[in-house]
């Protein structure tokens, strides 16, 4: 098969086409022929090395694809509610930059009705990880706000969304006025230019002073103090990246008098049963509201695969609006 690994750390002509043998498929997982392989921050920072590919994954980057199932363990496909040649999306700790890759039965999900296989290899990394971290960690519920940090990104656009199809108020940060736009185009109620305007002194204005309920942070850094400052009681903050630096100094003493949460996780090298959980509440609850049409697929660009490493190169320019896609 066809696939791209990291040659050696570096920039993105470090990726490179080659031949590899068609994994086998385990005990629990299947093997999908794929059509289509998202592409996500976590790829660009294992390309620079400094995102460890967790013990027994592969070592080629992709963290999420879309195709059909052609082998697998079939009990495992049962207990999934899916079968050999269904059209699946699902999410990987790795492997996900070639034409057959290996995914936990578990962790695959039905290709939503009305999607093509591009829209639908833009789904797991993100869906997975907002579901995670704003429902599951930051509690956020029906009437509540959110803060998305980024707006415009794979992460921001589905939380954007997905905030506002279970009945949340949106604030989204992005970093020009374009990507403004684009946030309230998603169904954000309001959008700040973080590069003009001070988010936290933002918030405070359009919430009245209350703050917001729940932060989606992926920047960390000197944002915590800001985030705490713009938290209203009882407030989550979830960090899940740490784009602005791993310190943070904040006024711990406001943290204890507003009764805050200041939380956050790596998805990726979370076990199998712990994806799972995730995957039965996306097709539960989640997978409906794409089907209807509540929430769609952002899908800024697609790449060859052997184009990888403009993909990547489009990915660290900020430009885009949504996702980026390989196809095979």
């Amino acid at each position: 098969m066809k696939a791209i690994a990291i040659r050696e750390y570096g920039a993105p002509d470090v990726l490179q086409l080659v031949d590899l043998p068609i994994p086998v498929p385990g005990e629990g997982e299947v093997l999908i022929r794929v059509a289509a392989s998202g592409v996500n921050r976590p790829d660009v920072l294992q390309r620079k090395g400094r995102y460890p590919v967790p013990p027994g994954a592969s070592d080629l980057p992709g963290l999420e694809v879309a195709g059909e199932i052609v082998a697998g363990d079939k009990a495992a496909m049962q207990s999934a509610e899916i079968a050999m040649g269904d059209q699946v999306c699902a999410l990987v700790a790795g492997g996900g930059y070639a034409q057959y890759c290996v995914a936990p039965a578990a962790q695959c999900l039905p290709v939503p009705k009305g999607l093509d296989m591009i829209q639908a290899a833009s789904l797991p990394e993100t869906f997975f990880t907002v579901w995670s971290n704003v429902f599951d960690r930051g509690h956020l519920e029906a009437g509540e706000t959110l803060l998305v940090q980024g707006g415009t990104s794979g992460i921001g656009v589905t939380a954007i969304q997905m905030a506002k199809a279970m009945g949340a108020q949106v604030i989204a940060t992005a970093g020009s006025d374009d990507k403004c736009h684009a946030c309230l185009e998603l169904g954000a109620d309001a959008a700040i230019n973080y590069k003009t305007q001070d988010f936290s002194q933002e918030v405070r204005t359009l919430t009245q002073g209350a703050g917001v309920d729940v932060i989606l942070d992926m920047v960390a850094g000197a944002y915590v103090a800001r985030e705490v400052d713009c938290l209203a009681e009882d407030g989550r903050l979830v960090i899940i990246a740490i784009q602005g630096g791993t310190q943070a100094d904040f006024n711990a003493a406001k943290v204890l008098m507003r009764r805050l949460t200041i939380t956050g996780s790596t998805l990726r090298p979370r076990s199998v049963e712990f994806k799972r959980a995730i995957a039965h509440r996306l097709r539960e609850t989640v997978w409906p509201l794409i089907e209807c049409g509540a929430i769609k697929p952002t899908v800024f660009a697609t790449f060859p695969a052997a184009e990888a490493a403009a993909a990547h190169a489009l990915m660290e320019s900020n430009r885009h609006i949504g996702k980026i896609v390989l196809t095979w």
